[in-house]
């Protein structure tokens, strides 16, 4: 290789490649405009030329006009002149109006996609508060910019939630670890002595880490239940009888008297008895943490249409109005320090929502305000043992895959 050919070579490397841009979308509708008039108007001019004369010396035969004549030539030329004026206006205004009319819907499809362009330049940069405005173009264009703005919102909750996750996360670790940590130096400086009262301590910090741990990997569970449930037939009072057993000991301990209510004529539910045993344990968990000594937490079960309800009722500290949207989000606490003091990790009622509605159920719950109790009812549907047979997994069981 000559040396012109290296330097030729190094310069074209060093180029660096451009990215060409193609035509916008405005540019390219005036050009298919401008090609359908061009081929309108061609076509208009071969019709003219070629079929119009002929039809036109026909007619003059019939009137009589004598071939050749002068009569039948000044009529011709009439004629032409007539038509090609009106072609070449027609064609103009046609031609002005076409493009006017495109010039305009290309301008504001322009602009709708350069709103919708900038706003999803904004989402990747972050703000997820980006919106676009409805165009006003057609469903299309409406169904597009709603699509979008519903992506933005969805991202938008997603970030506030991650953001809120890690804040509730690092602030529910923080608290032990600094207090392991303060005592673990206090060990080494010589201020505490590890007598029975320290370790005591020591076992309850890490106690509340581990109690921490294990229930954000419950509530990751639940929130990908799909893929673990296995359902079957369960009779309700056996589900109830098998939850109070488990609680009674931990009631008794507190003072709290606990209560069943289920009529002996309900109809076996299909469901997974070990997901609803922790749904119920959870929902009794939470109410003996907020029912002080010698008050009541009662479970009933009734039927209402096609759905089995399951009430967890306790007289203790209650829920105000405005917490009561909020009680299933992961970490919401109505007291935040006071439910600490209680032991509870604030996702107890996510994990339990998560389960009811992996069973195509929903979980809410109620209060007539502070001092008064709080009622949870769980709500699942009947189906009878033919409905099970057509569908045989009514529940989602998408084992492949986890959320």
């Amino acid at each position: 290789m000559t040396a012109p050919q290296m330097m030729s070579n190094r310069n074209h490397a060093s180029v660096p490649h451009r990215r060409v841009r193609g035509l916008g979308v405005g540019v390219r509708l005036l050009l298919a405009q401008a090609l359908v008039l061009v081929a309108g108007a061609a076509t208009s001019w071969v019709v003219a030329g070629l079929v119009g004369p002929a039809l036109f010396r026909e007619h003059l035969r019939r009137a009589g006009v004598p071939a050749m004549s002068d009569e039948q030539f000044h009529a011709e030329q009439a004629y032409r002149s007539a038509t090609v004026i009106s072609l070449t206006v027609a064609t103009a205004a046609a031609a002005l109006c076409a493009l006017a009319v495109t010039w305009y819907l290309s301008r504001r499809l322009q602009r709708s996609l350069a709103t919708v362009s900038a706003a999803a330049a904004d989402v990747s940069a972050g703000h997820y508060d980006a919106r676009v405005s409805p165009p006003h173009l057609g469903d299309d264009f409406e169904t597009l910019a709603a699509a979008f703005n519903q992506m933005a919102a969805r991202l938008e909750s997603v970030e506030s939630t991650r953001r809120r996750l890690l804040a509730d996360l690092a602030h529910e670790i923080r608290t032990p670890v600094s207090v392991l940590n303060a005592f673990m130096e206090a060990l080494e400086d010589g201020v505490s002595s590890l007598d029975k009262d320290t370790i005591m301590m020591l076992r309850g910090q890490t106690h509340r880490l581990t109690r921490f741990s294990r229930d954000v990997t419950a509530l990751s569970d639940a929130e990908a239940a799909s893929a673990s449930i296995e359902p079957t037939w369960v009779e309700p009072d056996t589900l109830v009888s098998t939850v109070v057993a488990a609680a009674a000991e931990h009631y008794r301990a507190h003072a709290i008297t606990l209560t069943t209510d289920v009529p002996a004529d309900l109809p076996p539910v299909w469901m997974d008895p070990e997901r609803l045993g922790q749904v119920l344990s959870n929902l009794l968990d939470n109410a003996q943490r907020h029912t002080p000594p010698g008050g009541h937490v009662e479970i009933s079960v009734r039927r209402r249409d096609d759905e089995l309800m399951i009430a967890v009722t306790d007289n203790g500290e209650g829920i105000a109005a405005e917490h009561l949207p909020h009680l299933f989000e992961r970490f919401y606490r109505t007291d935040s320090a006071r439910d600490r003091d209680h032991g509870g990790s604030g996702i107890g009622l996510a994990i339990a929502k998560a389960l009811t509605d992996a069973h195509g159920g929903h979980l809410n719950a109620s209060s007539e305000g502070p001092e008064s109790g709080t009622t949870f009812v769980v709500a699942l549907p009947i189906r009878t043992r033919n409905q099970n047979e057509e569908q045989t997994s009514p529940l989602p069981m998408n084992r492949g895959s986890r959320k």
